[in-house]
């Protein structure tokens, strides 16, 4: 007769060797998950749409800041008003910083005043832009610098009578 000690083992392997025993009858039940993409009618199979394509791709390709930039540019009339992009335009974006060439100085003084309402705007439409602030500038004006190097002084003399 068995010891009382070895009883337990014996049962347990009784058990094992019919598949009773509970963690062995467990593992025989589980069913296998199969996790393929290539698997019929399974979970994410569902054809998309060109547009939901096409924004994946440009997600993963990094792409989402430049065209957010350039949707600015283009959409600059929608983002600052008619009125106000029949006088300005667009010129620069460094560092955070947009740069919009205005048609006079009374324009850039006036867009000065209403910078907060336009990065607003532009934040809240193209936050992947990464326009943190606008900085108004007036028309070009002439140069009288030629070539590379110039002489520091007044400039040029009796020019305007």
């Amino acid at each position: 007769m068995p010891e009382p000690a070895d009883v337990p083992e014996t049962i347990a392997t009784y058990l094992r060797l019919r598949g009773l025993e509970p963690s062995a009858r467990g593992a025989r039940r589980q069913r296998r998950v199969v996790d393929d993409d290539n698997a019929p009618f399974g979970a994410g199979r569902d054809p998309h749409g060109m547009g939901d394509v096409l924004k994946a791709l440009t997600k993963d390709a990094g792409w989402d800041p430049q065209l957010a930039r350039e949707d600015l540019v283009r959409q600059w009339d929608e983002v600052a008003g008619e009125e106000t992009a029949r006088h300005t335009r667009p010129v620069a974006l460094t560092g955070g910083l947009l740069t919009v060439q205005c048609d006079s100085t009374a324009w850039a003084k006036q867009l000065q005043y209403m910078r907060g309402q336009i990065v607003t705007e532009i934040l809240r439409r193209y936050p992947e832009a990464g326009v943190e602030d606008i900085r108004f500038v007036g028309p070009d004006v002439p140069s009288w610098k030629w070539g590379p190097r110039a002489v520091p002084g007044r400039g040029p003399r009796d020019t305007y009578g």
